[in-house]
């Protein structure tokens, strides 16, 4: 069951809910779902968005180029530790992180890729535009710290890679009972 929300009600849950960590999910080629700690909900040529950052060297880039979709997955109270470490700390590309970290899977409305019941308030998002960074326009600091070139791409955390930003259209969004 789904309790269907006004999204913009819950934008300051949202916000406090991001740098603790809330679920990016796609499913082009198989569910996947990545802990963000960047994003942001607002308004963008007059509909409702919610904007994602994902690195160059990531499973869920190549999703989210090839699904043009992904649903966001948010907790109402404190990330569970494990489903956080394994999303956001182990690759898509060599394991099944629905298996893995003990996902539950609820059928999205409208868009083909599911939700997470663990995290329960669910936007379902349709991508209208995704831009490369340009990392000659961050601030040296920034970039030194958030990009540091001596660090391969497949680490989880800071590296070398820079990020595309997605900015998907609110198609939806709800609670899952």
């Amino acid at each position: 069951m789904k309790e269907k929300i006004n999204v913009t009600d819950y934008a300051n849950l949202i916000t406090k809910a991001l740098p603790k960590g809330i679920l990016l999910n796609t499913s082009a080629d198989k569910f996947n779902s990545m802990v963000i700690g960047w994003g942001h909900i607002g308004t963008l040529w007059g509909r409702p968005t919610f904007h994602v950052y994902v690195r160059q060297g990531r499973f869920t880039k190549g999703q989210l180029d090839k699904a043009g979709e992904f649903s966001i997955s948010i907790p109402l109270e404190n990330p569970d530790p494990t489903i956080n470490k394994i999303c956001g700390w182990e690759t898509g590309f060599n394991i099944d992180r629905v298996k893995e970290a003990g996902l539950e899977l609820e059928e999205s409305e409208i868009i083909k890729t599911p939700g997470v019941k663990q995290y329960p308030l669910t936007i379902e998002c349709k991508v209208l535009y995704s831009q490369d960074q340009d990392l000659s326009k961050i601030p040296v600091d920034i970039k030194e710290k958030t990009y540091p070139q001596d660090v391969p791409g497949t680490y989880p955390m800071a590296n070398r890679d820079f990020h595309t930003m997605y900015v998907g259209e609110i198609v939806d969004a709800y609670i899952i009972k």
